[in-house]
């Protein structure tokens, strides 16, 4: 997506006890369920440095999976800490953004307000 590099978040928080929800300075918002965002791991245990391709997708994760803390990285950037004790990847803002139309596929993430 061509605005994906000047897009920054203007909040994230959690949503519900696992997900997390961003708002963006383009005025977008999106919850990423955190099973989906674990399964987009960039990192080079979770993808092959030389092919590109994934090797640690949503099929071999638990079914519950959850961050359990996010710290920024520089201005650019969040690393989660899963709770399957992976923590190796750094989620840019620009890779945030552009999962924003595969989000919007997914079915909307219960909360125990719904």
């Amino acid at each position: 997506m061509a605005d994906s590099a000047l897009n920054r978040p203007v909040e994230i928080n959690r949503h519900g006890a696992h997900d997390i929800q961003i708002r963006w300075s383009s005025g977008e918002e999106a919850v990423y369920p955190a099973r989906f965002l674990r399964g987009q791991c960039p990192c080079a245990t979770c993808v092959d440095e030389i092919t590109g391709k994934r090797i640690v997708g949503e099929s071999v994760l638990p079914i519950l999976v959850y961050p359990t803390k996010i710290e920024p990285v520089g201005r650019y950037a969040i690393q989660i800490f899963w709770s399957d004790g992976h923590s190796t990847g750094i989620y840019t803002w620009e890779r945030l953004y552009d999962l924003l139309p595969q989000v919007r596929k997914l079915p909307k993430p219960a909360t125990l307000d719904s």
